[in-house]
């Protein structure tokens, strides 16, 4: 939790602004159709509204999730690490958007760059372990970078490489993809990174994998999302 109210000076109640963030965040919704969804709630405020709550408290947010997330994680065992990155344009050039996920689905770090050499494999490595500690064993595909990445950090002997091993980290792509057509691609790398970042927070805080649960659990699991969900960013 932060130490202090971040919804200080908003004229704007917070349920209605965690209501919004986590609207246009977690679901393929443009700005305007969120507009559009609250004001059917009898709750009349503009698009540029929401625009401004999700850059100013979506990081705040993800950012209590990850925390939480990372204490836990380092205080167990952690088996392994999907690898992956995918495509993604910027004003029509490619970028390469990179991805860890751990053996549960749930993504841990997302990661911008303008290549993917081992100099950027690397750097994504770096910050992926300084905040969720080492693996076991790292899973990824045949790119050449993340050998040279690993070798560098003494880390060449837990890599697992194969066509269809890391099928987990190229399924937790699609979310992000349904989200990117929504907003009509990005314009900036730092914008990229900051909603990636968020989106990916968001997600593993609400997912939840409906087929493994009974259904008295999973509306179990449901509601502590939401009810931690209404708790960031308290003071």
């Amino acid at each position: 939790m932060t130490n202090r109210d971040s919804f200080k000076y908003f004229k704007t109640s917070r349920e209605i602004i965690r209501l919004a963030v986590m609207l246009y965040v977690r679901f393929p919704l443009s700005l305007r159709n969120v507009e559009d969804l609250l004001h059917e709630r009898g709750i009349e405020i503009s698009y540029e509204s929401v625009r401004f709550w999700w850059s100013r408290f979506g990081p705040i947010f993800a950012a209590e999730i990850r925390k939480k997330r990372a204490e836990r994680l380092r205080s167990g065992p952690q088996w392994q690490w999907h690898l992956d990155e995918m495509f993604v344009k910027i004003n029509g050039e490619r970028h390469y958007l990179w991805r860890a996920v751990d053996h549960e689905g749930e993504v841990l770090e997302i990661f911008v760059t303008k290549t993917r050499d081992k100099k950027a494999a690397l750097k994504f490595l770096k910050k992926s372990i300084k905040r969720y500690g080492r693996p076991h064993i790292f899973v990824t595909d045949m790119l050449r970078s993340y050998g040279a990445a690993l070798r560098e950090i003494g880390a060449a002997d837990r890599q697992e490489a194969g066509r269809w091993l890391n099928n987990r980290a190229e399924d937790s792509h699609l979310p992000f993809r349904r989200r990117e057509r929504a907003t009509q691609r990005f314009r900036r790398i730092r914008s990229l990174q900051l909603f990636a970042a968020v989106h990916a927070s968001l997600f593993n805080h609400f997912n939840s994998e409906r087929s493994f649960y009974s259904r008295d659990n999973f509306k179990l699991n449901r509601d502590v999302a939401r009810v931690e969900w209404r708790q960031l960013g308290a003071a």
